[in-house]
């Protein structure tokens, strides 16, 4: 699937350079000459990235920005700063406002095109982390950096408690018997053991303190992770 740019740019000259390179390189392109064109253009299309000039005859590219990131529909959206300016404190307050990366004109296409797949990239990776990451009440699983936070603070896991723990709560409400989490957390060539189960999860629950509650017993089947809390 195409990727959409949102171009954001007075100049029709460096406008339609943009519009080329980012064609041949298989983005579709959303053009808008002023800043509140680009802000509405944003708003309704919901591109992949904006690639915002900073001198603009309406609203300047950092109020954009701002507004932008300032938007809970729109703030998700990455930031390619792109101005003729090379004064460093735009580029600070450009990078503080939350754009992603900048690049100065006179610019070369294929260095634009390498920093803005780039920050594609870096968006992807980030938004994969998040969608991965586990919430419960206090409790953080980030199972990408194989970390684990209770209020901020890091719990000493086991790398099989980690494990537990991950599979149960990435699945809250389901009920599994003692089989089914040594097939998921060891594989299904470990020997199985009642007794072996509940002491992982009395160690877990031991460290979980007060979200110890997470983990429940459902009587005669086995566990499961408590269902609706954030």
């Amino acid at each position: 699937m195409k990727k959409h740019l949102l171009v954001v740019e007075d100049d029709e000259d460096i406008r339609a350079l943009l519009r080329h390179t980012l064609a041949r390189e298989g983005f579709a392109v959303l053009e808008a000459a002023t800043g509140r064109e680009g802000l509405a253009a944003a708003a309704t299309k919901h591109p992949d990235a904006v690639i915002l000039d900073l001198m603009l005859p309406d609203i300047d590219g950092l109020e954009v920005c701002r507004r932008l990131k300032g938007d809970p529909e729109l703030k998700h959206i990455p930031v390619l700063m792109l101005t003729a300016k090379s004064e460093d404190t735009d580029i600070v307050v450009g990078l503080e406002l939350g754009a992603e990366d900048y690049i100065t004109k006179p610019f070369s296409p294929r260095v634009l095109i390498a920093r803005l797949r780039s920050v594609l990239r870096r968006v992807a990776a980030r938004a994969e982390a998040a969608a991965e990451e586990i919430r419960a009440e206090g409790l953080i699983l980030r199972p990408g950096k194989h970390e684990a936070l209770l209020d901020g603070q890091p719990l000493e896991l086991t790398p099989t408690e980690f494990a537990l723990l991950r599979f149960l709560a990435s699945r809250p409400g389901w009920v599994f018997s003692r089989n089914q989490i040594v097939e998921a957390v060891r594989g299904d060539e470990y020997v199985v053991t009642d007794r072996a189960v509940d002491v992982q999860i009395a160690g877990l629950r031991k460290k979980l303190g007060r979200s110890s509650h997470l983990i429940e017993t459902v009587r005669g089947i086995g566990y499961r992770f408590r269902e609706g809390e954030k």
